[in-house]
């Protein structure tokens, strides 16, 4: 039989679980929020970014008022704080996503655990949820801030190092397939030829590009809403507390985090976020292409372009023996679509800031927070199960070169753009070479286009 203790709040008594470290209001919505249950919970990054608000908060209340948060409940705060931050009270925080919409109750659910943490650690009663946790906050101005928190570390420090891990091997590739031509293709059609180093090329400085335009957004992720309290007024909180917990949260996390120069706007717009995970579409967008020409080169082995070699990985049918299929090409090419999806949720999620509050902020945090883990995770695994074991299949990519119909190309400067277009659709037509075609039209004797058909040379430097 469960075992149960009493906790109260401004409506009564609730039970509580004897060995969880919750209390009445977090209690309260784990039973009337069943949403998503140990599916759908809210995210543990947003956990860790709370306990470093709330350290944050109690260090600068103990600066800007000593006489009601004192030293020793700061000790006692701070390393309940460290054992938040740390995922050790993880299994103190069952709320779903699926709650209220400014995330007040899991601003309570921190407030209570921490509270409830720090009295066992001193050994008596000695904090409270609110007039101690919550001192100089709302959860309007917490949960927006502990969300910009866990973007900026996230994005730092799970999905950059993902990039530079995949731009890495790309690099690599490009240099061990200098020298590689290879038939080049737009609209799905052949086209002039193209190293395969230079279109690998393009893949990496896509990844590099992406980089560096979700870094361009992210001092904008690093103003907090913290010190606005409720409407963004600041009621309640001491003059500089604004200024001061931004400090302690940058020296807490090691960012250079700074206070939100209007807490109106950081209250209620979610455009700082929104526009980041823009960004993280456009990543999206080139990985999609990056895993899509993947698989293209890589398809056959017979029937298909059959340009390059990728790992072989796991059996790739039920019913036809021997098949191998680009399967982290698809997983890549999934994450992309959720990642898509994601942001039409963030972006409408957005959009619905009434008045003085966003109420859609767990469903922002949840979808930016989804997609950064998915997009680090999928570079990281198509990086170790794919990319880094991409080979040329030179033979095949010799063999189609040689019978592009768009080498004519390289004749325009020579015969012409008509007379070229004549040659390509003779070859096509009579299933001929363009030189047949090109000396059987006239054009030039058979030692002439050997003097300046050359397609190694057309790819440039």
């Amino acid at each position: 039989m469960e075992e149960y203790r009493i906790e109260h709040d401004s409506m009564g008594e609730v039970k509580v679980p004897a060995d969880k470290l919750w209390g009445a209001q977090t209690e309260r919505s784990h039973e009337n929020f069943l949403i998503g249950v140990g599916i759908e919970t809210m995210p543990r990054e947003i956990t860790r970014a709370f306990g470093y608000l709330k350290k944050a908060a109690a260090l600068a209340n103990n600066s800007l008022k000593p006489e009601k948060l004192t030293a020793e409940k700061l000790s006692a705060i701070s390393t309940a704080c460290d054992e938040v931050i740390g995922g050790r009270l993880d299994e103190n925080f069952p709320l779903v996503v699926w709650q209220t919409g400014s995330g007040t109750q899991s601003n309570m659910n921190t407030n209570e655990v921490i509270a409830n943490r720090a009295n066992q650690i001193a050994g008596k009663k000695l904090c409270h949820p609110n007039d101690d946790i919550n001192m100089s906050q709302s959860s309007n101005d917490t949960f927006p801030t502990a969300m910009h928190i866990a973007a900026v570390v996230e994005v730092e420090d799970k999905l950059f190092p993902a990039i530079d891990t995949l731009v890495d091997t790309f690099r690599r590739l490009e240099k061990e397939n200098e020298g590689i031509v290879k038939s080049g293709r737009t609209h799905l059609q052949d086209a002039v030829p193209i190293s395969f180093s230079q279109e690998i090329s393009g893949w990496r400085t896509s990844l590099e590009r992406d980089k560096e335009m979700i870094s361009s957004t992210l001092p904008y992720l690093k103003q907090l809403a913290l010190g606005g309290t409720a409407v963004g007024t600041g009621l309640n909180a001491p003059k500089g507390f604004d200024t001061l917990v931004a400090q302690k949260v940058s020296e807490l996390t090691g960012r250079n985090f700074v206070t939100a120069p209007n807490k109106f706007h950081a209250l209620t717009s979610k455009d700082e976020i929104t526009f980041t995970h823009g960004a993280l579409k456009a990543l999206a967008a080139d990985l999609m292409k990056i895993a899509n020409d993947v698989r293209w080169l890589a398809s056959g082995p017979r029937d298909g372009l059959g340009e390059i070699h990728i790992p072989e990985n796991e059996p790739g049918s039920s019913i036809m023996p021997g098949k191998v299929n680009p399967t982290q090409c698809e997983a890549m090419t999934m994450v992309a679509v959720q990642v898509m999806g994601n942001d039409a949720a963030v972006g409408f999620a957005a959009s619905q800031g009434n008045f003085e509050l966003n109420v859609f902020m767990p469903v922002i945090a949840y979808n930016f927070l989804q997609s950064v883990r998915l997009l680090a995770e999928a570079m990281l695994s198509f990086n170790k199960n794919c990319a880094v074991g991409i080979t040329a299949n030179k033979e095949k990519m010799h063999h189609n070169l040689h019978n592009s119909l768009m080498l004519v190309t390289a004749l325009n400067p020579y015969i012409g753009y008509e007379n070229a277009a004549k040659t390509s659709h003779l070859a096509y037509e009579k299933n001929i070479s363009l030189k047949e075609a090109c000396v059987q039209l006239g054009f030039l004797t058979a030692e002439r286009f050997d003097e300046v058909f050359h397609p190694e040379q057309m790819v440039g430097d």
